[in-house]
């Protein structure tokens, strides 16, 4: 005996669970591990990559550039990595790590030494650190953030190293970094201009600091990635014209 009016609903249900299904076998989450210092860039640049490739929902962990290398060591599900610095993309190689052909240099930037924009110091100088009236200084830690790594070469270049190291307040990443000076916890600290730029409300930019290697981002495609064809879109996608064009608009130089 068959009960037509209870199979309607049961039809309908079993229609919606493989609608569902569908969907699901369809959506594709493409993580993209990065530089805390990318993340107003890349968040900006999510939308117009979704829109043009549907199913696909772009996962961003932001943190400092040796972190994350770190989590994909240990087998974290990431399909894309994007460095501030070489060294720690070299480090990824030599891990074979990356997907063989897929790392390139995406952006430049620059290192700057900012104070608070409200009752800051007038530092002028490096050299000016030493003044008795800075008594923190905001900085990566050299040993995994990459900012950090670059303020220390240039301070030890400068022979300041000695006189800033007491005064060092580390970071564990460059936008810990920035929020330390934003919120007047330091008198002066270490990041990138565009960083600098995310709180130019909150704190000034005193110099442009000269570093010994130039600041260069690179982006690869992680071995392994269980989205590879979505991670290379990715990657054309942020070295695109319009890529490019977004991450000039957060100040971000060509690579």
């Amino acid at each position: 005996m068959t009960f037509p009016w209870t199979l309607k609903p049961l039809r309908q249900g079993v229609f919606a669970a493989l609608a569902l299904l569908s969907l699901a076998t369809h959506a594709a989450e493409l993580t993209v591990s990065a530089a805390a210092s990318l993340s107003n860039a890349f968040k900006d640049l999510a939308p117009s990559f979704e829109a043009q490739n549907p199913g696909t929902r772009l996962l961003f962990n932001f943190a400092a550039s040796d972190a994350l290398l770190a989590q994909i060591a240990k087998g974290a599900p990431v399909d894309v990595f994007a460095s501030a610095d070489q060294e720690t993309m070299d480090k990824a190689e030599q891990q074979k790590l990356l997907a063989v052909g897929s790392r390139r240099n995406f952006a430049a930037n620059s290192l700057v030494l900012i104070t608070p924009l409200e009752g800051g110091l007038p530092l002028q100088s490096l050299a000016d650190l030493g003044r008795s009236e800075v008594k923190r200084i905001a900085l990566g830690k050299p040993e995994g953030v990459p900012a950090g790594r670059y303020a220390k070469g240039t301070l030890e270049a400068a022979r300041l190293w000695p006189v800033v190291e007491p005064k060092a307040v580390y970071a564990q990443n460059v936008r810990q970094a920035l929020d330390y000076v934003a919120r007047g916890e330091t008198e002066a600290g270490f990041v990138y201009a565009t960083d600098a730029a995310v709180q130019k409300d909150k704190v000034k930019v005193v110099l442009t600091v000269p570093t010994e290697t130039a600041i260069s981002y690179p982006i690869a495609v992680i071995e392994g990635s269980a989205n590879a064809d979505a991670a290379r879109k990715w990657l054309a996608h942020v070295l695109s014209p319009a890529g490019q064009a977004v991450l000039a608009r957060h100040g971000f130089q060509k690579p």
